[in-house]
């Protein structure tokens, strides 16, 4: 696999470097059955450029998970680094002669993207302050950019549907789940306009420098467009604060800097009840996605022991939702 890309970049390297370039220090980040994460550095006339290359290794499914295509994740970097939210700039779309198959390369950019050591290491105790605020004005930024044609938009009412078929098909019984699940519906917001959404906008999804903040906003493949609200609230949900659930915003921030933020960027103000509302949405999603990942394990589907890891984290989502409820949403 590794001599493949290897190959397949260094055919690449003069129109990513100039002529006469290399490509050096390929290292395999991540991998799943459907995408793969590469860091590499192009060193040549014009001096030496950290890149990612992002590569699709499994068929597209865009059902499997409302993914996007790689070319669409490109088209979204593009749009939102135009409107000026930090992202790891798109470097290079790939051809189908470049070899790699569905895949663009970016810059790679340098900061802390573990949520658990971005609420609580020291190098990062003068941003975190910060950081809610910046997070409410990026995501303003984000909610201005021109969307790529073709990207889907959901509801709150087609979102709990959805998850409520694959919760029953799964036959779990949480009260707790069916509890959120009866009053979400009946407590749906009013739509309003769709705007584009990050989707996945979350502690753990933002790369962040210890002396400026958010450096860039990564994984942009569930994007979609929908009510702001959505990308707002799930950043809250409990599961992403790592421990400090005492931070709503992302276990580092209130709610009123994340909202103050978004206001000061451009953003419509929009009240706190509708954020909390997809903050409730958020956790019972992730609660009905912690049930399928140990499901994969228990049916032997998968064999990692992270998926019921994962899947013990479905009571994070029910203190959340208890919470949540207890309080009056």
């Amino acid at each position: 696999m590794q001599g493949e890309v290897f190959e397949a970049l260094k055919g690449l390297a003069p129109t990513l470097g100039g002529q006469g370039a290399q490509v050096a220090d390929l290292q395999r980040l991540s991998g799943g059955a459907s995408m793969e994460t590469w860091a590499f550095a192009v060193v040549g006339d014009r001096g030496r450029e950290e890149l990612i290359l992002r590569r699709r290794s499994g068929p597209f499914d865009p059902e499997a998970a409302r993914s996007v295509s790689l070319e669409v994740e490109a088209a979204l970097i593009t749009a939102a680094s135009a409107v000026g939210a930090p992202v790891a700039p798109l470097v290079h779309l790939a051809r189908p002669q470049d070899g790699l198959g569905e895949a663009h390369i970016t810059r790679r950019i340098s900061g802390e993207t573990l949520g658990r050591k971005i609420v609580s290491d020291p190098r990062f105790d003068a941003v975190r302050p910060s950081l809610a605020r910046q997070c409410g004005a990026i995501l303003a930024q984000i909610h201005s950019a021109k969307p790529p044609a073709g990207l889907k938009t959901v509801d709150a009412l087609e979102e709990l549907a959805r998850y409520e078929e694959v919760y029953r098909n799964s036959g779990a019984e949480r009260p707790i789940l069916e509890l959120a699940f009866q009053h979400l519906k009946k407590h749906a917001p009013p739509p309003r306009p769709a705007v584009l959404l990050h989707g996945d906008f979350r502690n753990g999804n933002l790369m962040v420098d210890a002396e400026k903040g958010v450096a860039a906003v990564l994984d942009w493949e569930l994007s979609h467009m929908g009510d702001p609200a959505e990308d707002l609230g799930w950043i809250c949900v409990n599961s992403w604060r790592f421990g400090r659930s005492d931070r709503p915003v992302g276990g580092f921030g209130e709610y009123r800097d994340l909202l103050d933020g978004y206001v000061a960027a451009g953003g419509e103000e929009i009240p706190l009840s509708r954020v909390l509302y997809w903050q409730a949405l958020g956790s019972l999603k992730w609660g009905v996605m912690c049930l399928m990942m140990y499901a994969s394990y228990a049916n032997g589907t998968e064999v990692s022991v992270e998926r019921p890891m994962i899947g013990r984290r479905v009571s994070e989502t029910e203190i959340d939702l208890v919470t949540l409820l207890e309080n009056g949403l």
